[in-house]
């Protein structure tokens, strides 16, 4: 939901907005408005980390204006477009030869190379990071000349190594390398030096500036330069607060939900979407239900049933969103992926509002309101008080966790919505000391892949480091194991994929490990 941003100046690239110069010596306070793109959406607290692979976390700009990727990636053609690489190919069926764009500098004037490719692909062997698990199918890198290294599998995963190709950030080596393990992982890497068109400026409680770059490598290679002179992407402090800042100019590209644009874009204000009308955005990713399965009774199998039975939706469609959100079909599988639910599974097993059923279900389980206060206790007669976590000012969210409790209340069900400010919520939903959490981590990608590996994240002990999602903790090898024969599956082979697909949604939508709610659009506010 918060989390596009990053990609900005991808979207100027493919858009032709693009028109590059340098940053300054010293950071620049002044920021003429003119030349300065003001942004918001992303940011929920004061930047405090520039570090590419603390997922998530890092300042706004981080990935995509300062640090970039092997390839880009467009989703609604479903495209690779060579970047810092200038091309790539599978010379057999375990390995894989990537050919590094010619002319590439990093921010400081030194020269990229694929001795900096090697090196911070290899950083994942060395220390824990979101991409370490690549070591345990990836044998070797060599290089085989100057422009060109050669990566050996032990196993092919190919819908895996597609997402890392335009998903993993290339760090400096004569940087990095001086740093500790300790430093990589976790460190706040102030003043970063990338290789993108924008560079480190100065930053605030109140915002993130880059300055663009007159020596970025593309301007040459690519003939391609950036507009704006800075770019400021600003704190949020709650999306009412940023609705104002569009509504008066004073933003220019808001990449977070907004309450109320859709009456707003029919009522003469100087506003855009990217659909002029409904649905406004395109689906981006789904709002889910983290359920922490350590806990009881979330561990309980019926208990998670009849709580997936007692919540509205459609409530929070129509009445949070204004119905700018559709209603995730029971699988979450966004609607670009349609092709790939096997309704068959879904009518057999899907569960969608049903109180009385929900009330049935708890009923079969043993869960009855003991002390006749209009919720149910647990099997040995203690209370049941579960807490719902989203983060504070995310309006659209913190309304949702109110209409979830008041729908759970029906049924019996006593959820307290509960606000924390987002560093204490993404630390609760990492350290697993949750009860009940909104989340959205899986966007769009290139393939489902991406979303049952988040879902069904086999690396139980390094989510506080990894960030890679089962927040849940839930352990199901044989799901691990699908997830994993899916991502050696070929993605031109979709017979193959769907098989496997299927039987993945078979399990999710027996065990529930999670509830998907609705589908989040790609938010993209803009006030020219």
């Amino acid at each position: 939901m918060r989390r596009v941003v990053s990609i900005l100046l991808v979207l100027a690239l493919l858009t032709g907005v693009l028109g590059v110069t340098s940053v300054a010596a010293a950071a620049t306070t002044e920021f003429p408005r003119s030349q300065t793109l003001y942004t918001g959406g992303k940011q929920w607290g004061p930047p405090s980390n520039w570090n590419p692979f603390m997922t998530g976390n890092y300042a706004t700009g981080t990935i995509g204006l300062c640090y970039e990727t092997l390839f880009l990636y467009d989703p609604l053609t479903a495209k690779f477009t060579p970047w810092l690489a200038s091309s790539g190919k599978w010379t057999n069926s375990t390995t894989y030869r990537l050919v590094l764009r010619p002319g590439l500098t990093w921010s400081d004037g030194k020269a990229l190379t694929v001795d900096d490719v090697k090196f911070t692909i290899e950083l994942g062997k060395k220390t824990t990071l979101n991409f370490s698990s690549l070591w345990s199918w990836l044998t070797s890198i060599t290089k085989v000349n100057s422009t060109t290294l050669d990566f050996k599998f032990k196993t092919a995963l190919y819908q895996e190594w597609d997402n890392y190709l335009y998903n993993l950030p290339i760090v400096p080596q004569h940087i990095w390398g001086t740093k500790s393990l300790t430093d990589v992982a976790t460190g706040a890497n102030d003043k970063p030096v990338g290789s993108g068109a924008y560079l480190y400026n100065t930053y605030d409680q109140t915002k993130m500036v880059w300055e663009k770059n007159v020596n970025w490598w593309a301007t040459k290679a690519l003939k391609l330069s950036v507009a704006p002179k800075y770019i400021i992407d600003l704190v949020n402090t709650s999306n009412e607060n940023s609705l104002g800042l569009v509504l008066q100019g004073q933003e220019d590209l808001n990449n977070n939900y907004l309450p109320g644009i859709s009456t707003l874009l029919t009522g003469g204000y100087a506003l855009h979407t990217y659909y002029p009308s409904a649905p406004y955005d395109i689906a981006a990713n789904t709002a889910w239900l983290d359920i922490n399965l350590q806990k009881k009774p979330m561990s309980d199998l019926a208990f998670r049933k009849a709580l997936a039975y007692g919540i509205n939706v459609a409530d929070i469609v129509s009445r949070d969103y204004n119905n700018m959100v559709q209603a995730s079909d029971p699988t979450g599988l966004l609607p670009m992926w349609n092709k790939y639910v096997d309704q068959a599974v879904v009518k057999k097993l899907g569960i969608t509002y049903n109180p009385a059923k929900a009330k049935q279900v708890l009923a079969a389980a043993g869960y009855k309101d003991v002390n006749h206060d209009g919720f149910v206790e647990n099997k040995d007669g203690t209370k049941i008080v579960l807490k719902l976590i989203v983060p504070n000012g995310w309006s659209d969210w913190m309304a949702a966790a109110q209409m979830i409790s008041k729908s759970a209340k029906t049924v019996g069900i006593k959820i307290v919505a509960s606000y924390p400010d987002f560093n204490g919520y993404l630390d609760a939903r990492l350290k697993g000391t949750f009860d009940l959490a909104i989340d959205n981590q899986a966007n769009v990608s290139n393939s489902p892949w991406t979303y049952y590996h988040f879902i069904f994240y086999d690396q139980l002990k390094d989510i506080p480091t990894t960030q890679g999602g089962n927040y849940g903790r839930y352990n199901n090898k044989t799901a691990f194991a699908l997830v994993t024969q899916l991502d050696k599956t070929k993605t031109t082979d979709l017979a193959a994929m769907k098989a496997v697909i299927s039987k993945l949604q078979t399990i999710q939508l027996t065990d529930l490990p999670m509830i998907p709610l609705w589908y989040n659009g790609m938010w993209a506010q803009m006030s020219t």
